[in-house]
């Protein structure tokens, strides 16, 4: 029914018996009349299709499948009104008149009348037979809202009773393809789990709304809520190109709402019939997961006996469960350990991506001399290990150019296959030794499995969210693909790094000698810095760091020494006279950040 269509009204004694009902009754009752009446105008619209322009015999019996879904939809909604107007009659008088309709089918009637008035008056301004029908069709609305009036008072005065509801009528079961949807821009990515009993489709599906943000839907959910929306009592009953069209326009739905929401769930999948008409809408957009597992593992992990299982998986399979995995783009053994099945989840939910990524030498980035020459050596060498090692980079200082001789650390990110570390370590005490004295060497080593997994820490994501961003490396491989890491993700790590951050400032700060000054400020700077990450801003650099955090509401500005002055005393060993300030300024965050906290 168009938007434009004319609501329901009821004639005045119904609708204030029904007004009288308790809430719970007249609630379901508004609801269903409302549903009745939405029904009846998409019957007729469907009607005028099928009469109106030239179909083909296909699109004939698509719609004729959607009239007879409709209809079916129109007499379940109506025993469903009777089941609440049934209450309103006097059901202690037997020997009273038997009325020839119940209450809903006269309200039905009423429906239909409503909308061939509404109908006829649009007609009326081009045809001089439908102008000359309106009149009467409006005194026989008022002879019916009468009738109406009249019979409900009967009813609930036991005059007269009312006949059996149930209507038993026998309808085709599909329905109409009515103009395809397509998939909406804001539904970038979804995931479909499907597989047998116990096979790990909602522990999969948990975890990747855990780890990945994901919106994590049941479909049987969603069809229940499209049904209701479409006024449909048994989305089951309908082809699966209608359940796949139904289910899509409510990821659609949310995903408009939603738009910050990058990646969907939807489980389980029985129906490989409808699951591969969704695939057909939605493209790659959509990726179907099958979870494989020997049955005697299933069971095992059930803690029920096998019989269950068996019982629910034949349930499964006669819908076409089992056949889900001839159309999967993923089919997972999952049979091995939960480590390796979170792994292909993260690969599968977060695909890697080649990065374009800038590559200096050592001499381009602020370093002395033999600083610089040590490192060049070393990228050399890790370069020679050929494919082993994919990336040798160094970050912080270094790639934002403010690396200070005697104060700031080399800290150093190799990506390099697990069979070739052993090498990077031989590399890795040749680099040490060129250093000598003059830096101190901070190395991490990860392999590229565990990045494409994102197994990370929150400063490994960072370190590779800002190589992505520009951050200069030493050596990448040309094939190199690496997670992307999103502002929102560092956010979010920033909230599970910072307590530790916290915890380990307090402990510095206990014994807070001239000794600890290099820690105990660098310490300040990254808390300061996961706060502004929490409040969406992105400075780099310590003295910017700790200028932005002093404008966070509430702080009083932590009025240090700048980077320049304290690395220049820590060097002279003078550490003590710039101590007192960084201490007050540790002092003024921690009491902040415990009042933040407790409020």
């Amino acid at each position: 029914m168009t938007q434009k269509s004319p609501p329901l009204v009821l004639p005045p004694s119904l609708s204030r018996t029904v007004a009288a009902l308790p809430d719970k009754d007249r609630n379901r009752l508004d609801d269903t009349i409302t549903r009745l009446h939405t029904v009846n105008g998409r019957l007729w619209d469907t009607e005028d299709r099928v009469r109106g322009a030239l179909l083909s015999a296909a699109q004939v019996a698509d719609c004729k499948r959607e009239i007879d879904q409709l209809n079916a939809e129109r007499n379940l909604l109506a025993e469903r009104a009777d089941e609440v107007l049934g209450s309103l009659a006097d059901a202690g008088r037997a020997d009273v008149p038997l009325h020839t309709e119940t209450l809903a089918s006269v309200i039905d009637r009423l429906s239909v009348l409503t909308l061939r008035i509404w109908h006829s008056e649009r007609a009326a301004t081009r045809d001089e037979l439908a102008r000359r029908r309106v009149s009467a069709l409006h005194g026989q609305r008022e002879h019916l809202c009468a009738a109406l009036d009249a019979l409900v008072s009967d009813v609930v005065a036991g005059r007269r009773r009312l006949p059996v509801p149930a209507r038993f009528k026998l309808y085709g079961r599909d329905d109409a393809a009515p103009a395809e949807i397509k998939p909406s821009r804001r539904l970038r990515r979804v995931l479909a789990f499907g597989g047998l009993s116990e096979c790990g489709k909602s522990t999969s599906a948990e975890f990747v709304q855990r780890t990945c943000g994901a919106q994590r839907f049941k479909i049987g959910f969603l069809l229940r809520q499209a049904a209701h929306r479409e006024g449909l009592a048994d989305p089951y009953a309908l082809s699966a190109r209608r359940q796949a069209e139904l289910l899509l326009g409510e990821l659609n739905r949310f995903a408009d709402a939603h738009v910050d929401t990058e990646l969907f769930t939807i489980e389980s999948v029985h129906d490989d019939a409808s699951i591969a008409e969704i695939k057909r809408l939605m493209g790659d957009a959509l990726q179907i997961v099958y979870l494989d597992a020997s049955f005697a593992v299933r069971v095992e992990r059930s803690g029920t006996p096998a019989q269950a299982v068996a019982a629910k998986d034949e349930i499964k399979m006669s819908r076409g469960a089992h056949q889900v995995a001839t159309l999967a783009d993923h089919v997972i053994d999952n049979t091995g350990s939960i480590a390796a099945l979170r792994a292909r989840l993260r690969r599968i939910a977060a695909p890697p991506a080649s990065t374009a990524l800038r590559a200096a030498t050592p001499y381009g980035l602020g370093l002395p001399a033999a600083v610089a020459s040590a490192t060049a050596d070393f990228t050399d060498a890790v370069r020679a290990y050929g494919p082993g090692v994919r990336l040798a980079a160094l970050t912080g200082s270094p790639g934002e150019g403010s690396w200070i001789a005697g104060w700031s650390d080399l800290d150093l990110l190799v990506i390099a296959e697990h069979e070739t570390i052993g090498r990077v370590h031989e590399a890795l005490e040749q680099y040490r030794i060129a250093l000598g004295g003059a830096a101190s060497l901070g190395p991490t080593l990860v392999t590229p499995g565990e990045l494409t997994a994102r197994r990370l820490t929150p400063r490994l994501a960072f370190v590779l969210h800002q190589l992505q961003q520009g951050s200069p490396v030493l050596h990448a491989a040309p094939s190199l693909e690496l997670p992307t890491i999103s502002r929102g993700e560092l956010a979010f790590a920033a909230v599970r790094e910072l307590p530790q951050v916290i915890l380990t400032m307090r402990r510095l700060r206990a014994d807070a000698g001239p000794t600890a000054l290099r820690q105990l400020y660098k310490h300040l700077v990254l808390a300061c810095r996961l706060l502004l990450r929490e409040h969406n801003q992105w400075e780099s650099g310590p003295d910017r760091i700790l200028a932005a955090a002093s404008r966070m509401p509430g702080l009083t500005a932590l009025a240090t020494p700048s980077l320049a002055e304290i690395s220049s005393a820590w060097r002279d060993g003078e550490a003590e006279l710039v101590l007192k300030p960084v201490t007050v300024a540790v002092d003024q965050l921690l009491t902040w950040y415990a009042a933040q906290l407790a409020a």
